[in-house]
């Protein structure tokens, strides 16, 4: 909780220098991050869920993905070095409230009842739902899955998605790419997982007799968690996401990740929820 408590007390006091109008190292040079890349020395420490691919995979120091090289940039913007340490999803907020973490990298879907713990940043990803299957099963669409086993990532719009249906039982995993495999060793009988985790797991598998049979468009935006007692770091990644939008730097990844442009609910949006009430 140290470690989280130091960086929101430097974001705050860089907050405050720029505002009284205080100038340091580079003075007036304009890198796009404006003071605070020039007068943070500091270190973000993030909380990551690994692996779930294509949002982040691997080990920290080493672990890649959409979400790692989205909070990259913003930290290189902000003038940051980045620490992240692997943990899990379900507690993930948590962490972040407590201060453990100042921000995770998670995937994580802007939702009213997650911000009655957590604020969020602006959005970097919209996301859309799959739903995944064994070929030649009955299964077409979220409409048939009465009756059925379907897996889904703990603690995700996905289960939201899968209790409201008529499903037999919904399994839920430590890992999207988990519940995945448990559909290739017949645990499921179906998946539903972030369209993008599907896609990169039926990509890097070749050769199984699974498919993708429905896309679920979904309004449910991504944001990087933070305290929500730590509205000058908010702030100060928001600044940030928005120089990486102008700049071209989310197209770029949005092209790497998902081989499409970022559409303009993320470009364009804001996260609008009421925090703090």
């Amino acid at each position: 909780m140290i470690r989280g408590t130091r960086m929101r007390f430097g974001i705050a006091l860089v907050v405050a220098l720029s505002t009284a109008g205080i100038a340091a190292g580079c003075g007036g040079d304009d890198d796009g991050g404006g003071d605070l890349g020039t007068l943070t020395e500091g270190t973000l420490f993030v909380g990551l869920d690994t692996p779930y691919p294509p949002f982040a995979e691997g080990q920290p120091p080493n672990a890649t993905g959409y979400d790692v090289e989205t909070l990259n940039a913003i930290a290189e913007n902000l003038g940051l070095t980045v620490e992240y340490q692997d943990t899990g999803f379900p507690t993930i907020f948590r962490d972040v409230a407590a201060g453990q973490f100042d921000t995770a990298a998670a995937a994580s879907s802007i939702k009213p009842g997650r911000e009655k713990t957590v604020d969020f940043t602006d959005p970097y990803y919209l996301s859309a739902t799959a739903l995944v299957v064994p070929e030649g099963s009955d299964i077409a669409t979220i409409d048939d899955l009465g009756g059925v086993i379907v897996g889904v990532q703990d603690a995700t719009v996905q289960e939201e998605i899968a209790n409201d249906t008529d499903a037999g039982e919904v399994r839920a995993f430590p890992e999207g790419t988990t519940a995945l495999t448990a559909l290739l060793t017949e645990q499921v009988e179906a998946v539903l997982v972030d369209e993008a985790v599907g896609a990169d797991f039926l990509e890097k598998q070749g050769g199984i007799e699974v498919i993708i049979v429905e896309s679920i468009p979904g309004d449910d935006l991504f944001g990087f968690a933070i305290a929500p007692d730590n509205d000058a770091l908010r702030e100060a990644m928001n600044d940030a996401l928005a120089e990486i939008k102008a700049d071209g730097t989310m197209a770029e990844l949005y092209q790497k990740y998902f081989g499409t442009e970022p559409p303009a609910k993320v470009l364009e949006g804001t996260n609008e929820l009421l925090t703090n009430d």
